[in-house]
């Protein structure tokens, strides 16, 4: 990859301003763009379960940090491929 990025971290206080339909936008951003790469995830949405006050992602409860950071690495990944 030709840039980095520092992760973010399930503990991100600014994660705490994730909203349901936010989240059901970037799962479906990470549909699109994960497809062509064999990532589907076809029941993941936000999850009603909370931790510290951060909603989970319900693909294995996984927290909305691994979402973005999916997304990240996708992006990259496609601008590689494009530029």
């Amino acid at each position: 990859m030709s840039r980095h990025r520092f992760l973010i971290a399930p503990t991100d206080p600014g994660l705490h301003d994730y909203t349901a339909p936010q989240i059901t936008t970037l799962l479906g951003e990470l549909h699109r763009i994960g497809l062509p790469y064999g990532l589907l995830w076809g029941s993941a949405a936000p999850g009603e379960t909370a931790l510290d006050g951060r909603i989970l992602v319900d693909f294995g409860h996984a927290p909305v940090s691994t979402l973005l950071n999916l997304l990240h690495l996708l992006r990259d990944l496609e601008g590689d491929e494009h530029g």
